[in-house]
């Protein structure tokens, strides 16, 4: 279920949709989608009776935060696990995750179950969560990666996400990695990736929150 106590809820008569302010970095999948489901500046700003019930599902599960969520009351069926867990290394910012997630400690955020936008600057007042806090830091990597693991792409399954206690994000399950070219890159079944934003690897860990002294929790 969608509905939370975080959430502010924008009620529809085929679906409902909800919006977790503390996820949500603004990225405009919503705000810049055609139509009036969305519109910046009117009370209320998404108004799902304004359109059908298929493009209220589209453009809220366009959000890759999973700020926005959605419950809907047709019999429609409820938003599902992308096919793969692909990790998508954003140009200067936050990892965008889809797939089956299992983010330990989110558990109350259910938007984050199947879309996540994760810290890798090291800043985020939302560990392990992007907050957009490497546009003011100034965080620079343009997301290639280098290296290819087992070279195999697998199916879905349950990605878990745990941080390591002042250390990288664990990544275990089928996972699939794309480069910021859109490039599927990298592919296996556990990964380190790194969260200090200091790694000479990236998006890998290689240590480096040690030498800086990395503290996240």
């Amino acid at each position: 279920m969608a509905d939370n106590k975080t959430a502010d809820k924008y009620e529809g008569q085929q679906a409902d949709v909800f919006w977790e302010g503390a996820l949500c970095i603004h990225i405009g999948e919503c705000g810049q989608a055609s139509g009036d489901l969305f519109v910046g500046g009117r009370n209320p700003w998404c108004q799902p009776d304004l359109t059908t019930v298929e493009d209220t599902v589209d453009v809220v599960e366009r959000c890759p935060s999973g700020a926005l969520t959605h419950i809907r009351k047709d019999g429609g069926p409820s938003e599902a696990a992308a096919e793969r867990n692909v990790v998508t290394v954003v140009y200067n910012g936050p990892l965008y995750v889809r797939g089956d997630l299992q983010i330990a400690g989110a558990e109350s955020s259910p938007g984050v179950r199947y879309r996540a936008a994760l810290c890798r600057c090291g800043e985020s007042k939302n560990k392990p969560f992007c907050d957009n806090s490497h546009q003011k830091v100034g965080f620079r990597d343009f997301g290639a990666v280098g290296s290819t693991g087992d070279g195999l792409e697998s199916e879905g399954g349950t990605l878990e996400i745990k941080a390591a206690p002042n250390g990288p994000l664990i990544a275990s399950g089928n996972l699939t990695i794309a480069a910021a070219s859109g490039r599927k890159a990298w592919s296996g079944t556990s990964a380190a990736l790194c969260r200090c934003g200091a790694s000479e690897s990236k998006p890998f860990c290689d240590g480096s929150h040690k030498r800086v002294g990395f503290e996240a929790d």
